[in-house]
Formats: C-alpha cells, sequence, structure tokens
C-alpha cells in the first residue's frame, strides 16, 4: 500500500486541478451506517418505499415519521467529522483539491471545514417548502416533527416542508450534476473515496474523468472502474487521506 499512496500523492503534486468524489465509506467511521450492503440499512431496518417522493406527496405525516426514525437510527447524537474528512479539507486548504463532490448527505465535509462541496443528492442539513421554496435550518424542524408538527409547515406559507434531500424518484439537482461533470471533465487528477460507484448517475464521473486526467480509488473494497484507474488504493479512508495529507506537507 505504501507504492499505492506514494502514487496518489505524486499524481496530486502534478495536477494542476483536483477533484474528490465521496461516497457512503467516507462517513461510516463517523458512526453513519451505509444504505446498502451487507450491514446496510435498507432491508435490515427501513424500505427505500417508505422514502419516495410519491410517499412525501400522499403521506407526509407518515413519511415525516419514518423520517424521524431512520435519522436516529443513522446518526449518533455525538457525530463528528472524522479523518478522513479532516484530510479532505486540509487538502482544500492547501490548495490541492479544487472540490469535494458528494453522494453523502450528512453535511460533515461541511463541518470539517470542506468549502466548496457539491452535495449531489442534497442536505439532510436543510429543509425546504414545497410551496414557495424557502428553506431552512433542519435541526429546529426535526424538533418541531418529533413534538408532534408532522407534516412541519413553512413559517412563511405554511406550505409542507420537505428535507432537502433527494428521494426516491426525485432527479438530482441539475445544477449538483451539471457542475460535478463539468468539475470531471477539467480534472487532472480525480480520486473517488469510499464509493461503491455503483449507484448512478454519481458513478458515471469516474469514467469522464479519466478521458483527460488521472483517476485515483481509495476504498477497502474492489470496485467498478479499478481497471481503467491510474491508482488504487486499498485500505481506509481514515488511515489513507490522513498520510496523504503528511506526506504532501513534508515536500
Amino acid at each position: 500500500m505504501e507504492d499505492d499512496i506514494a502514487a496518489l500523492v505524486e499524481a496530486l503534486e502534478d495536477a494542476g486541478h483536483a477533484v474528490v468524489l465521496t461516497g457512503a465509506g467516507v462517513s461510516t467511521a463517523s458512526g453513519i451506517p451505509s444504505f446498502r450492503g451487507d450491514d446496510g440499512v435498507w432491508g435490515r431496518q427501513f424500505s427505500p418505499r417508505d422514502f419516495e417522493l410519491a410517499r412525501f406527496e400522499s403521506d407526509p405525516a407518515g413519511f415525516w415519521r419514518d423520517r424521524l426514525r431512520l435519522r436516529e437510527a443513522m446518526i449518533p447524537e455525538d457525530v463528528a467529522p472524522n479523518p478522513a474528512h479532516e484530510a479532505l479539507a486540509a487538502l482544500e486548504a492547501d490548495g490541492v483539491l479544487d472540490a469535494v463532490v458528494t453522494q453523502n448527505t450528512d453535511g460533515l465535509h461541511r463541518a470539517a471545514g470542506s468549502e466548496r462541496v457539491i452535495e449531489l443528492h442534497g442536505s439532510g442539513e436543510r429543509v425546504v417548502c414545497r410551496d414557495c421554496g424557502a428553506g431552512f435550518d433542519a435541526a429546529p424542524v426535526r424538533d418541531r416533527a418529533a413534538n408532534g408538527e408532522v407534516p412541519p409547515r413553512c413559517a412563511d406559507c405554511g406550505g409542507v416542508l420537505k428535507p432537502a434531500v433527494v428521494l426516491f424518484g426525485e432527479e438530482l439537482p441539475d445544477d449538483a450534476f451539471r457542475e460535478a461533470r463539468r468539475l470531471a471533465r477539467e480534472s487532472d487528477a480525480f480520486l473517488a473515496i469510499g464509493s461503491s460507484l455503483v449507484v448512478e448517475p454519481a458513478a458515471s464521473l469516474p469514467a469522464e474523468a479519466a478521458q483527460s486526467g488521472q483517476l485515483a480509488i481509495v476504498n477497502r473494497n474492489e470496485t467498478p472502474h479499478a481497471s481503467r484507474a491510474d491508482v488504487v488504493v486499498r485500505g481506509d479512508v481514515t488511515d489513507v487521506l490522513p498520510r496523504v495529507v503528511e506526506r504532501l506537507r513534508a515536500e
């Protein structure tokens, strides 16, 4: 693995523009389980059908009750960024990374200090009114829902509030995915970190990036696109990424 980390450091040193795509594997070290896989939330406690856009529209009260249960099961009370989040924020602060593109909705990249974060699936830390489009912090709205206001309603117009995440049956935000594709195409180094690379359309980004720059994959497990990657590091992201920061700063 040492040679692979050295190759990753070299790719970042040579890159004029470097971009990261992160998946659930970056957040699991913070105690947040993944949705898929043997230990995933889907199929073990919850069904994706309960979190479809159609279900929200037809039964917003029931949706919100299940949403609170889902968050309680997934997000520890003391959740915080882990060394992988902190390392990516450090790479951006050092001018190595241009942006973080993430499939995660937990807000931990921003909490760690990353500033340019493209959230492909939205943010669980925000809610939006379905009628007037007003946005609000999610925490106080969740408190209102937990205290019996289901569904919670907009303080401006009385419309039903929806978590600002992409539900099943809902399209990704056009502007976010368009920006992610542009960053992938223009990157000299594109790092796919902690992502299974099977969920579309985010899984298409490494292929786009590989057409014009170097592709690196950091993951514990085998992933698609490994055969076309220039660098593959099989390891724990909370170990690999801090070591990358340390080596770059030492040079």
